[in-house]
């Protein structure tokens, strides 16, 4: 497999540059924590911050933890629950509360490796207690990391991040979601590393179609116990 990475880099500055010109960027915030336990097992734990203009009009917060457990090498199975809370638009969390949530899930990812391209399928099924009532979601998402100036991501490695997801739920219109991110990382240490960049969606409702940009900043931090000094940088949601 071919792959000019000089022109993936470009492709990122152009969908980056596009979306921060944007007068209604929105803030995206992700502070992620992994502990891998040994060969199989890792527990995460991570928080996000969402705002609908540039670090105003903070409308969302969410917080989450889980475990992995590694099948094999390229398969692992993930369960979670978190707390998900969305208010009012218009200010800082402005009241009425539009929604808060409760949501488990459980979740399949499979990985591939193609030449220096790591490609990821992430497939979900969600239970959301919601003020609302009861829902059911499920999501697939298909993502990929490409290393920049090393052949694979390694520590002092920058790397393009990409991905798409959409969103179903088992009601009528069924479809409801599609989220895209494309953006830069770049690894510090096996512990550390931060990614930046686009992100788009798109929510689908009856009459009401609507799209949000948002300038999204992560933070990745992994303790590793067991030894096999492994990093993969991505995030749960």
């Amino acid at each position: 497999m071919v792959v000019n990475r000089n022109k993936i880099f470009v492709l990122v500055l152009f969908f980056s540059s596009f979306g921060f010109s944007q007068a209604d960027l929105g803030s995206w915030n992700i502070l992620n924590f992994n502990l891998k336990i040994d060969s199989k097992w890792n527990v995460f734990m991570e928080t996000q911050l969402r705002s609908l203009s540039f670090y105003d009009q903070f409308h969302y917060y969410e917080y989450k933890t889980g475990a992995t457990y590694k099948i094999k090498n390229k398969v692992a199975v993930t369960t979670g629950i978190g707390s998900y809370n969305t208010y009012s638009e218009g200010g800082n969390f402005e009241n009425p509360i539009q929604n808060k949530e409760i949501r488990s899930w459980l979740q399949l990812s499979m990985k591939n490796d193609l030449d220096f391209v790591v490609l990821e399928h992430r497939y979900r099924a969600e239970q959301r207690f919601t003020s609302n009532g009861y829902r059911n979601r499920f999501r697939y998402r298909l993502g990929a990391i490409v290393p920049i100036n090393n052949k694979q991501v390694v520590p002092k490695t920058f790397y393009v991040s990409a991905w798409n997801e959409i969103f179903f739920t088992d009601n009528e219109p069924y479809f409801e979601r599609n989220r895209m991110f494309i953006g830069l990382g770049y690894e510090f240490s096996k512990q550390l590393a931060v990614q930046t960049g686009y992100i788009h969606q798109f929510d689908y409702k009856i009459n009401d179609e609507t799209g949000r940009d948002f300038l999204n900043i992560a933070l990745l931090y992994t303790f590793d116990l067991s030894n096999k000094n492994e990093f993969t940088p991505t995030i749960q949601d």
